[in-house]
C-alpha cells in the first residue's frame, strides 16, 4: 500500500483539488452556466481476506473522480470522469452543459439558498489513516480467524476474516463562492465463523469499526466474538406461529430506526409515498421516545461540518417527547415541500436515540416471556403503507432468561403499531453504526413460524 499522507502532502493535494474545483467552476461559466457546484475527490485503501489460514484477497484501491452539475436557468445537467485532469475537467463541463440545454426546466432546482452555507467548519477529528503493509494486515486477519477456530471445538469452518482500511480528501465548491474540503478515514476488521453440531451447522460473524485504527477491537477479541455468536446458535428450533412482544438487540435496533428515517426523507415526502405523510408536529412513537441528529460528534462515523451541497450541518431534534418535529430534507426537497433545508443532502449525520436506563439483561427480565431478535434477513419494507415482513432468528425467553435459539420464522406488523407500540430502549448503544441506539423492545409482534 503507498504510504499514508504527511501532513504536508496532505495539505498540498487539498490545495490542488481546490484549484481544479475553482477551474471547474469559473470553465462552466465561461460555457454559460448560470450556476454551478463540482467536487473532487482522491482516495486509497487496502482490503484483505483471509480464510483457513490462507490469504485469499489483497486489494489496493486508489480512485480519483470529478463531478460537476450546471444550471442554465431552471435545467439542470451533470457529468463526472474518473480523470481529474484539467483536459478531462473541461470535457465534463461541456458535457454538463450540453446536458442541461436540453433539460427540462424545474422551478425548484438550483443550488441552496446561499445564507445557509457552512462559513464556519469544526475540527471533527476525522483524519486518522493507518500506514499498514499488506503482510501486517494479514497477520492481523489470520489473529482474528485463529482465535475464532481456537475458540471451541464446535468452531468447525471459517467464511474468513477481512481487514478494510480507506483515506480519502473531497474537496466541495460552488457558484455561490462556497469552497472547502477535508480528509476522512474509515477502518474495520470482521470475521465470520461456522459451527457444527452433529449434523447442525450454524454461522455468526462480529466486526469492528472505527476512524483510528488503535480504536478498532483486539483482533483477538473479534474473533472470539464472532466465534461466541457462533455457538450460542447451536441447537436452534424453529419458532411456532404466535403474537408476543419482541427485543431487537442493538446492532440491528437501527434498523426499525433506519426505516423511519427512509419515511420521513423529503423525496419520499413530496412523492406521497411514505406511511408518514403529513405527520409533522404529531406522535409517532411513546412520549419518553427521543431521536437527535448530531453531525459534530468528533471521531463519528457519519460526522460532518456541511452536507453534499454545502450547506451547514447542525444539531437538531427529529422526534422530541415522541413527537416528529423535523423532516429530513435537501434544498430541492424542502423546495417542493414549501419548507427549508434540514442539512441533509447526501444523508442523515450521527443519530442518536436516547436510551433509558436499563441493560439488554435487565428489559430480558421485565419482558419475562418473549423473542430476543438478533439477526434479520430480507428486505420486506414498504415505506408506503409501512407494511414490515422481514425473516429472522434468535433467542426464545422464559421467565427473564434466555431458554434457546430459535430460527426459521417471519416476523411482521406495521411500522406505525410498531412505533407506537415500543416499551423501552435499552442502555446498551452500538457504537459501530451511524443510528446510535440500544436494544428496542416492542409490545407485540406477529410471528409466522411453524404450526
Amino acid at each position: 500500500m503507498q504510504e499514508s499522507s504527511t501532513p504536508e502532502q496532505g495539505q498540498a493535494a487539498l490545495n490542488s483539488l481546490r484549484s481544479l474545483i475553482t477551474e471547474c467552476l469559473e470553465e462552466a461559466r465561461c460555457q454559460g452556466a448560470t450556476g454551478a457546484e463540482a467536487g473532487a475527490s482522491i482516495e486509497q485503501g487496502l482490503s484483505v481476506t483471509s480464510r483457513l489460514g490462507e490469504v485469499e484477497t489483497i486489494e489496493h484501491h486508489r480512485s480519483r473522480g470529478l463531478g460537476i452539475t450546471v444550471y442554465i436557468g431552471q435545467r439542470k445537467g451533470s457529468a463526472s470522469t474518473s480523470d481529474i485532469s484539467r483536459d478531462a475537467m473541461r470535457e465534463a463541463v461541456q458535457a454538463a452543459c450540453r446536458i442541461a440545454r436540453y433539460a427540462a426546466e424545474d422551478p425548484y432546482g438550483g443550488l441552496p439558498d446561499a445564507n445557509r452555507l457552512a462559513t464556519e467548519f469544526p475540527e471533527l477529528d476525522l483524519y486518522h489513516p493507518w500506514s499498514l503493509e499488506a503482510q501486517e494486515a494479514i497477520a492481523l486477519t489470520l489473529a482474528c480467524e485463529n482465535a475464532a477456530l481456537g475458540h471451541h471445538y464446535e468452531i468447525r469452518n471459517s467464511e474468513g476474516a477481512s481487514l478494510n482500511t480507506f483515506e480519502g480528501m473531497r474537496v466541495l465548491g460552488n457558484s455561490l463562492g462556497f469552497l472547502h474540503g477535508y480528509a476522512t478515514s474509515r477502518h474495520s476488521l470482521s470475521c465470520s465463523v461456522i459451527g457444527q453440531r452433529g449434523e447442525e451447522m450454524q454461522r455468526d460473524d462480529w466486526w469492528t469499526v472505527a476512524r483510528e485504527a488503535k480504536a478498532l477491537e483486539a483482533p483477538e477479541a473479534v474473533g472470539r466474538q464472532a466465534a461466541e455468536r457462533t455457538l450460542r446458535r447451536l441447537g436452534a428450533r424453529p419458532l411456532g406461529s404466535r403474537q408476543c412482544p419482541v427485543i431487537f438487540a442493538a446492532d440491528v435496533a437501527g434498523s426499525l430506526v433506519g426505516h423511519f428515517l427512509g419515511a420521513i426523507r423529503g423525496g419520499n415526502l413530496y412523492r406521497k409515498s411514505t406511511f408518514l405523510l403529513d405527520h409533522l408536529g404529531k406522535a409517532v412513537f411513546p412520549a419518553f421516545v427521543q431521536i437527535e441528529e448530531s453531525p459534530h460528534i468528533p471521531r463519528g462515523l457519519a460526522s460532518a461540518p456541511y452536507d453534499s451541497e454545502g450547506v451547514a450541518t447542525r444539531p437538531h431534534s427529529i422526534v422530541r417527547d415522541g413527537v416528529l418535529e423535523s423532516y429530513i430534507l435537501s434544498s430541492y426537497s424542502a423546495r417542493k415541500l414549501g419548507m427549508e433545508t434540514t442539512g441533509n443532502a447526501g444523508g442523515v449525520h450521527n443519530i442518536l436515540v436516547r436510551t433509558g436506563s436499563a441493560s439488554l439483561t435487565e428489559l430480558l427480565q421485565q419482558m419475562d416471556t418473549g423473542l430476543l431478535v438478533t439477526e434479520l434477513m430480507g428486505q420486506g419494507v414498504n415505506i408506503v403503507t409501512g407494511d414490515y415482513s422481514r425473516g429472522a432468528a434468535g433467542f426464545w425467553v422464559e421467565k427473564g432468561q434466555i431458554s434457546h435459539p430459535v430460527e426459521e420464522f417471519t416476523i411482521a406488523g406495521n411500522l406505525r403499531d410498531m412505533y407506537c407500540g415500543l416499551v423501552a430502549i435499552g442502555n446498551d448503544i452500538d457504537p459501530r453504526s451511524s443510528i446510535r441506539t440500544g436494544s428496542i423492545w416492542l409490545d407485540r409482534i406477529t410471528i409466522a413460524g411453524h404450526g
